[in-house]
């Protein structure tokens, strides 16, 4: 088995050696979900059974980039995030296809002869059954059985994953983010949310009220509903109970939305380091105040809430 690794393909160019003759699940894989996860599992479980290796086929940027750049939100992980999740969900290795015109527009049977039968010589195949491929995502599922028959190609397809009766999806994880439903997308992920980004410089209003907070810039991915939420803070190797405000700061006539974390039991200089934040329980919505002394109060309770949800000693400032 070679060593774990991470690679990109550009079309025409040469395919790595270490993704040959290997297990293959093809996908975004935003957020990379539970359902995502059941692929990863059933193609480690062919791996050992064909003794061979499991990659994760993924595309970067994502083709509705290319295809709806207007209609694109924001992800749900980066793509490096993406791959080490992938990895720790058992991929041997991971593949990047760089997304381009010129595969985008591959219809299903060139996709599927070009790349996953003459180029990574695929063993076998694993999918879930909304999987779509080629140009306008014309190849079906039906489609690739049909295909994978006429190579005697192994495909492997995995049903749904559900929550509370419903699939698990990557735009149920994003309707629940915006909803503020942090704790059920804990549920749909199998972990909490992450948000990272680096501490910059903020109107310091929150050292003033006794509370100071981080001020999360560069965020690439995508940002939960408006409110204020319990979460975990990590910086520099240590986890801190902290709490979170998303959205603008209405008590001082502040419209730009921001991500202001106050760590408890924290002091220190944070300004321009990196800081990740893990999404545990929404708390309250955002509103504003009569005065910065009610502000104040307010998140006093709000600390206190946090405690409690996350089991910290009351002797955390």
């Amino acid at each position: 088995m070679n060593a774990m690794a991470i690679f990109t393909y550009a079309l025409n160019g040469p395919m790595p050696e270490a993704c040959l003759r290997s297990i293959l699940t093809i996908g975004n894989f935003d957020g990379v979900h539970l359902g995502h996860q059941a692929l990863l599992s059933e193609t480690n479980c062919l791996m050992r059974a064909l003794d061979g290796s499991a990659v994760a086929v993924t595309f970067d940027p994502h083709p509705s980039r290319l295809l709806r750049p207007d209609l694109v939100g924001q992800p749900l992980t980066t793509i490096a995030d993406r791959c080490t999740l992938l990895t720790q969900q058992g991929a041997d290795h991971v593949l990047i296809l760089q997304t381009s015109p010129a595969l985008l527009q591959l219809s299903p049977r060139e996709f599927f002869e070009r790349i996953i039968i003459d180029q990574l010589q695929a063993r076998a195949l694993v999918e879930g059954a909304n999987f779509g491929f080629g140009r306008n995502r014309e190849g079906t599922v039906e489609v690739l059985q049909s295909l994978c028959a006429e190579k005697n190609l192994p495909l492997s397809l995995v049903p749904p994953r559900e929550v509370a009766g419903q699939a698990v999806s990557s735009s149920r994880v994003r309707a629940d983010l915006l909803a503020g439903n942090v704790d059920v997308v804990a549920q749909l992920l199998g972990r909490p949310y992450r948000l990272a980004g680096v501490v910059g410089t903020g109107q310091k209003r929150g050292a003033t009220l006794g509370f100071p907070t981080a001020n999360l810039h560069e965020i690439a991915t995508l940002i939960p509903g408006n409110g204020v939420y319990a979460v975990r803070a990590h910086f520099d190797g240590k986890t801190w109970p902290a709490a979170a405000n998303v959205g603008p700061n209405p008590t001082f006539g502040e419209n730009a939305r921001k991500v202001e974390v106050h760590l408890i039991g924290f002091s220190g200089q944070l300004y321009d380091q990196s800081l990740a934040v893990d999404f545990v329980k929404k708390i309250r919505d955002t509103k504003p105040f009569g005065s910065a002394q009610e502000l104040a109060a307010q998140i006093q309770r709000d600390v206190d809430d946090v405690r409690r949800i996350l089991n910290v000693s009351p002797l955390a400032t």
